[in-house]
């Protein structure tokens, strides 16, 4: 059974793509493309299942057409329309340089001098230069290299060293 905190959301399921059973992938993160993986997890109505990827192509920067096994037809296809798309982390990579930043959605921030938990990541904000997690509470907190001391992939955790008060903002 595939648990929730073992993969990470990297795109979203469209619409068919002709008849054969290929879909639309529209993805934020192209991990499958830079790791070798013979699979994608869906959520299908609610429930984590790895469909196996037979073959895929880039239509776009941002969009991918994908077959996968066992799915041969425009109907079977139409089925998976509006799945959440995601990837194993544990082939993600265990080392911090090959992260993504989507990969890091879940993890947790820890203060590097009290060693207490600062929250919960729910997502990342990198459409501009100047990254930053959100945290479940709806606080920002910036993803500047210089704050972070350390990723431990395997324990989800990063070490930041945050400025007296930024939190208070």
């Amino acid at each position: 059974m595939i648990r929730q905190e073992d993969v990470y959301r990297i795109g979203r399921i469209g619409r068919p793509h002709g008849v054969k059973g290929e879909v639309t992938f529209r993805f934020d993160d192209d991990v499958f493309d830079r790791v070798d993986s013979d699979y994608l997890v869906l959520s299908v109505d609610g429930i984590l299942v790895p469909f196996f990827i037979e073959e895929y192509r880039f239509k776009s920067g941002e969009v991918a057409l994908v077959k996968f096994c066992d799915i041969d037809s425009q109907d079977r296809a139409a089925a998976l329309t509006g799945c959440d798309v995601y990837f194993p982390r544990h082939l993600a990579g265990a080392g911090a340089d090959e992260m993504s930043w989507a990969s890091l959605v879940g993890f947790t921030l820890v203060d590097a001098v009290s060693g207490g938990s600062v929250g919960r990541i729910a997502s990342v904000d990198d459409a501009t230069s100047n990254i930053l997690f959100e945290l479940e509470d709806g606080r920002l907190v910036p993803a500047a290299a210089d704050l972070i001391d350390g990723v431990d992939a395997e324990g989800q955790t990063i070490t930041v060293r945050l400025p007296e008060g930024l939190l208070d903002l």
